[in-house]
């Protein structure tokens, strides 16, 4: 099989590796072709910490893709996240010097590039800059200026930013595994991707992805998104607390988690108890099920209460931000026992566990419509979009040589091919620009 026909998505994540090869059936549906997953070292907090050993996660869980699915894997769409990553609201308008033309793409390039000019803290660099809204003239509330006359063009960003070099060593553990980089992308907006549907997005949406490092939050309204955030908690914090509070070792903390742990410890009995094998002939350990689920909640309400603050902070209690959709819960976290009803407890909110199935094909693996995968799936999703742009390596050469073109002819040029690509987003440039950093640092 050719590799335009499928693409393949990547999750970095604090507990496991992911790699997942698909492509879309004639239904527009995802069909998953093969997948691989192997533990993750040497990342913590959604942060590369050893590369070597982040290298050697990647091609085990590359290889074992392979394997499933009999393909050859060359590039990857990798998801971004970790306590670095921060956003924020920014405003920015240009003058146009002809109101009488049409506004077109090459405007709202130059609109994002002057943001991506924004002076950051040092060491930092954006990753996404997400226009909300434009106004052009002062008329406000558009949603897609393209095809409008105006000579002044603003809008509303949502920008996000995270440190240089955690992008790079994930970029360097990529192309060291034996990939290319084809895009990257922000966890939460990939999660999102797979998970919610229009509907949710355009009444208004908070989703909470809780990962084994980090938590992470997108709230969209109106269809657009607008607040990201990293909390640096995740499942990883509960499965510490459990190790800590009951003196076991971490294996048997994550299987207790897993197998019996509940978000609510009002409905385990006193006399509920599990038996913990000792370590080298030492006597086992008794443990009652109340006491877990009471380590396992009080951890669990400090996440919550955390991201519910920044779900406050968006503003989500004025009658115009009011998120009508709720909450969706999704992320390996999300599997805890009673943790609906405890975020409903906490926030007020109606709230749902969020399954990429959705967007999978019907005869597709049950295990990879777990909230699990939910990252990784959106990732995939990414990922073939990005190659439905470049069907053919001939069109990749041929858009390339476009972009060098000057004057009429690549306007000329660009209306050419409209039809058969859309436009290049700012990110797709941000992303080759890291690309060629990665090239020029070998």
């Amino acid at each position: 099989m050719e590799q335009g026909n499928y693409s393949v998505g990547l999750d970095i994540g604090t507990t496991k590796i992911v790699a997942i090869i698909g492509r879309e059936n004639e239904y527009g549906k995802i069909e998953i072709l093969g997948m691989g997953k192997s533990k993750s070292l040497g990342v913590h907090r959604g942060v590369v910490n050893n590369i070597t050993q982040t290298i050697s996660s990647i091609q085990q869980a590359v290889e074992q893709a392979e394997l499933d699915s009999g393909l050859k894997i060359a590039d990857v769409v990798v998801g971004i996240a970790g306590q670095h990553i921060r956003s924020l609201q920014h405003s920015d308008y240009i003058t146009r010097p002809d109101a009488e033309e049409v506004i077109h793409d090459g405007d709202l390039d130059r609109l994002c590039n002057q943001v991506y000019k924004l002076v950051m803290l040092p060491g930092e660099e954006i990753i996404h800059v997400l226009p909300q809204e434009y106004k052009v003239d002062g008329q406000s509330e558009i949603k897609q200026p393209m095809g409008m006359y105006g000579g002044r063009l603003e809008a509303n960003f949502h920008v996000v930013v995270g440190q240089v070099h955690s992008i790079k060593n994930i970029g360097r553990c990529v192309k060291s595994a034996g990939l290319d980089l084809a895009n990257i992308t922000l966890e939460p907006l990939a999660s999102a991707e797979a998970v919610l549907s229009q509907e949710e997005k355009e009444a208004g949406v908070a989703l909470i992805d809780i990962g084994g490092g980090t938590t992470d939050l997108a709230i969209f309204k109106d269809g657009i998104i607008r607040h990201t955030a990293v909390i640096p908690f995740g499942g990883n914090v509960i499965t510490e607390d459990i190790k800590e509070g009951c003196s076991i070792i971490e294996k048997q903390a994550e299987l207790l988690k897993i197998k019996f742990g509940s978000t609510w410890p009002g409905e385990n009995r006193d006399n509920e108890i599990v038996s913990i094998p000792g370590l080298r002939g030492r006597e086992p350990k008794e443990i009652t099920l109340k006491n877990l689920s009471k380590i396992i909640h009080a951890r669990v309400v400090e996440i919550v209460e955390q991201v519910y603050v920044e779900i406050k902070n968006y503003g989500h209690e004025e009658q115009k931000k009011k998120l009508i959709a709720g909450i969706v819960l999704t992320g390996g976290g999300s599997q805890l026992k009673h943790l609906k009803q405890l975020v409903e407890y906490i926030t007020g909110m109606d709230t749902r566990i969020g399954y990429p199935n959705e967007h999978l094909a019907g005869d597709s693996d049950e295990q990879i419509a777990s909230p699990l995968y939910a990252t990784a799936v959106g990732l995939l999703m990414n990922a073939l979009k990005t190659s439905s742009k470049q069907v053919t390596p001939e069109l990749v050469k041929e858009q390339v040589q476009e972009e060098v073109l000057v004057g009429e002819e690549q306007v000329q040029k660009r209306a050419d091919v409209g039809n058969q690509k859309e436009r290049k987003s700012i990110f797709d440039k941000w992303s080759e620009k890291l690309k060629d950093f990665l090239d020029n640092a070998e």
